[in-house]
């Protein structure tokens, strides 16, 4: 990754930001939740987190548009609404867990080999 990389997902990333904060204040709110949830404990592998958390503004913009409140958009329990946008993607545990079976297996292997 380039330095104009960086400097250009920073400015992304700002643009992002700016789009959440003219979100009304719940919104903004249940924005920040989404987020802390999703970086916490949420996929390790998601290969474009931007177009995900870009797709929740855009889904909230919408709502706000036509006077939804945040909880009508995203159901009462916003954990849930977070498992389902990432039902499909690996969590940082599956990922971790995948590596240690491989390296155990490998090694396994190995020792296998020489007691041949």
């Amino acid at each position: 990754m380039s330095i104009q990389d960086i400097i250009e997902g920073k400015k992304e990333w700002r643009a992002h930001m700016a789009r959440v904060k003219a979100l009304p204040q719940d919104y903004q709110i249940v924005y920040n939740e989404i987020q802390k949830y999703l970086f916490k404990g949420g996929a390790g592998e998601l290969t474009d987190g931007m177009v995900l958390f870009s797709g929740i503004v855009d889904l909230f913009e919408e709502g706000a548009a036509v006077g939804k409140g945040v909880l009508e958009v995203t159901g009462s329990d916003v954990a849930v609404f977070c498992d389902d946008l990432i039902k499909d993607s690996k969590t940082y545990a599956d990922i971790y867990q995948e590596s240690a079976d491989q390296k155990v297996n490998k090694a396994m292997k190995k020792v296998t080999d020489k007691s041949k």
